[in-house]
């Protein structure tokens, strides 16, 4: 194991860090306000697909010993009561990693707090040390833990932040670290790479005591899931070198490459087609690919001098899927997923006997197991998963723009009242309305309709679209007004109903895909989007009466017109298109006026990109968005489910310019409101159970509606393997 003892130098600078990141408040509410001065002006809410419920935590076990006999699935059941949690418990904490010597990584700072409260003892207190990734009012950092080895006794954890902020106000995500010396080497992107849909995520050494920082990565090449060698000297990382993302969303297809770890130079491809590298010793990687026979399995591959001469053999057989490997000595630990189990595991492959060790299924059978790394002396596997902790309805993102407060939504198409005092959403089923500080949830729609906006002028009224998703334009999908039960009347109000239910209105009457409704500022009309010529196109109708009182068409063509919505001054509309690219799913934002003039591009991402669900803001001046401008920012089977694993948020101004990007994450950021009133930022908890989220649902059995990326090479079995189960 990887321990230490404290070095002697007591000050008052980490301890000050330690309290610092030791609360984190979280309110009861939250109220929404009108801008008040002092520059804060309105909020922006999104929602990430299941992100509210990624309570994670990392958590380390011991290695069952001896591997390979029979007593190693007894070893497994001792394990349950050892599992320990080296994390907080209050943030997202994942992707771990053990230092060789946390003695060394904590003398690079210029004090540290004793773990022990007698401080004539915490000198000979052995301790141990994790770094990991932290994520932290949505910006992620990398943190080094240091805590008390078991059964030394109690003490305080340091902990640290390893990185310094982002400059002027930036954020970025930071991923896969590893510690290299007085250096950590990981993932960031925080440099712009310049062209659409090219990744931002790069890998990066940062001299710990000093900050200096390098790319190793080459210019525009984009790296994931970098890897250090056992002596530090080279780095392995997943890759397209050159080449451009093909917009995979499940298996990136990338190569593996290598090169030093302290300038990036001697950049070599090892591999073709493989990700998440593990080394084993300096001439030996592992790593995984999807294969062909639509198993997901891990490979060793033993490295020549030259390019392609890595000698590659399957170690996992077909039968499960296997990814995310790291090495250990004489095994390998690896993330499964089995036919028998909707749940990702980590096992352990003994290399000798070549028999699989269960390790967390034992422990926790019913809860999602991510990511597996292993301790220098290989007695301990670190992985992270669901904690338990409370979901957030509303979490407080830092805010890249100084005036706007960002908040991650726990819904999807979020949609402030006139007000500013309630929320409506959608649950897809289900529409609710909630207050603005969270409390009063509740349903006032059973069905799966989508999004939600309110009408500015009649208290109590929303407007929906009842129907499925992603259908053709024929089928049966209503606008509809609802009124909200108990309003009361007021000078242009809606009629109102003292039902305990609410009042459903349609508004469309042939059913052809009506969908995506948004008023006019004045509350007299509604843009809305339609297959009712065959094509879905934009129209707009009387927004009381509905068609019947008065119908017209915006747009024309053969192509998707889509995610309309009406600018606060009534000057535009915005709304996603293909009509560029009519043979293609790559859509892009548009503006034009309501009268059917002035139709420009606002925004585009590359050829085939993608730009959706537009909202203005309350000036009217910018749009904010969703985009896949910056391309994906980790591998996606590294994650929970995302149905896409890109989907960033941005900002624009309405004449094209200042493009600014909000949101960094391995996520699919969408649905985005931009609000009037200025929001507290501050998190919100809701009370739902936490840990309900699906692995990534494309890993289904073969046989099933599974398949591997065409032309993905065959992947030879090199022997049968077993299990050994508890």
């Amino acid at each position: 194991m990887a321990m230490a003892v404290f070095p002697r130098a007591l000050r008052h600078h980490l301890l000050l860090v330690l309290l610092l990141f030791s609360v984190r408040g979280v309110p009861l509410c939250r109220g929404a306000a009108p801008a008040p001065g002092g520059g804060k002006t309105s909020s922006i809410l999104f929602n990430t697909l299941g992100r509210s419920r990624y309570t994670y935590d990392v958590f380390s076990s011991p290695v069952p010993a001896p591997l390979g006999s029979s007593s190693s699935s007894l070893s497994s059941v001792l394990s349950l009561s050892r599992e320990l949690r080296v994390t907080d418990g209050r943030y997202v904490n994942y992707n771990g990693f053990f230092p060789a010597d946390p003695s060394r990584l904590l003398s690079l700072f210029s004090a540290t707090p004793p773990l022990h409260d007698d401080a004539a003892r915490h000198q000979q207190q052995r301790v141990e040390a994790i770094v990991y990734v932290g994520e932290r009012n949505g910006v992620s950092n990398i943190y080094l833990d240091a805590y008390p080895s078991p059964g030394t006794g109690a003490g305080r954890r340091v902990h640290l932040p390893l990185l310094r902020p982002d400059g002027n106000g930036g954020v970025s995500m930071k991923d896969r670290p590893s510690v290299v010396g007085d250096s950590i080497i990981y993932v960031s992107t925080h440099e712009d790479s310049g062209v659409p849909r090219l990744s931002w995520a790069a890998v990066y050494s940062t001299h710990l005591s000093t900050g200096e920082t390098r790319r190793l990565s080459p210019p525009g090449v984009p790296d994931f899931s970098p890897a250090v060698s056992p002596s530090g000297e080279w780095t392995a990382v997943a890759s397209w070198g050159e080449r451009a993302w093909a917009k995979d969303n499940q298996d990136l297809n990338t190569d593996i490459y290598v090169f030093r770890t302290r300038d990036g130079s001697g950049r070599r491809k090892v591999v073709d087609h493989g990700g998440w590298p593990t080394w084993a010793d300096e001439s030996t990687l592992f790593f995984h690919r999807n294969c062909e026979d639509g198993w997901w399995s891990v490979f060793r591959a033993v490295l020549g001098e030259g390019p392609s001469e890595a000698t590659v053999e399957r170690v996992t057989p077909p039968g499960l899927h296997a990814f995310t490997p790291a090495a250990g000595k004489g095994f390998v630990a690896v993330a499964t997923r089995r036919p028998s189990s909707d749940f990702r595991h980590i096992e352990l492959l003994d290399l000798a006997h070549n028999t699989f060790v269960e390790l967390t299924a034992p422990i926790s059978p019913e809860l999602h197991h991510y990511n597996p790394f292993v301790s220098p002396d290989s007695a301990k596997i670190g992985y992270h998963r669901c904690s338990g902790g409370g979901r957030l309805m509303f979490e407080s993102l830092t805010s890249p723009l100084p005036d706007i407060s960002l908040f991650r939504i726990d819904a999807s198409f979020p949609s402030i009242s006139p007000d500013g005092s309630r929320i409506a959403f959608s649950a897809l089923p289900g529409v609710y309305v909630m207050n603005s500080d969270g409390s009063g949830r509740r349903q006032i729609l059973p069905d799966f309709a989508f999004p939600t906006a309110w009408d500015p002028k009649r208290k109590g009224v929303l407007y929906t679209s009842l129907g499925p998703g992603f259908v053709s334009p024929t089928t049966e999908v209503d606008v509809v007004s609802i009124t909200l039960p108990d309003e009361e009347e007021e000078d242009g109000a809606a009629e109102p109903t003292t039902s305990a239910r609410p009042m459903i209105k349609k508004l469309t009457t042939d059913g052809s895909n009506n969908a995506f409704p948004s008023p006019s500022p004045d509350g007299k009309w509604l843009v809305f989007r339609s297959g009712r010529s065959g094509n879905k196109n934009l129209y707009i109708m009387d927004a009381v009466e509905g068609e019947q009182a008065g119908l017209r068409r915006l747009t024309n063509g053969p192509w998707i017109d889509t995610m309309c919505t009406w600018s606060p001054d009534g000057e535009w509309i915005a709304f996603s298109s293909n009509m560029d690219q009519p043979d293609v799913w790559g859509f892009s934002l548009y503006l034009i006026h309501p009268n059917g003039t002035g139709l420009r591009t606002l925004f585009r991402s590359g050829a085939n990109g993608r730009a959706n669900h537009p909202a203005f803001s309350p000036d009217s001046k910018r749009v904010v968005f969703s985009t896949d401008y910056a391309g994906v920012s980790s591998e996606p089977v590294s994650n929970a489910n995302s149905a896409l694993p890109y989907g960033e948020i941005y900002v624009v101004g309405i004449d094209g310019t200042g493009l600014q990007r909000l949101t960094h994450n391995a996520y699919e950021d969408g649905t985005v409101v931009w609000s009037p009133f200025y929001m507290e930022p501050r998190d919100v908890a809701e009370e739902q159970p936490p840990c309900e989220f699906d692995d990534c649902d494309w890993l289904e059995p073969v046989g099933s509606s599974f398949a591997s990326a065409a032309g993905a090479p065959r992947c030879p079995v090199r022997r049968s393997s077993s299990r050994s189960s508890s």
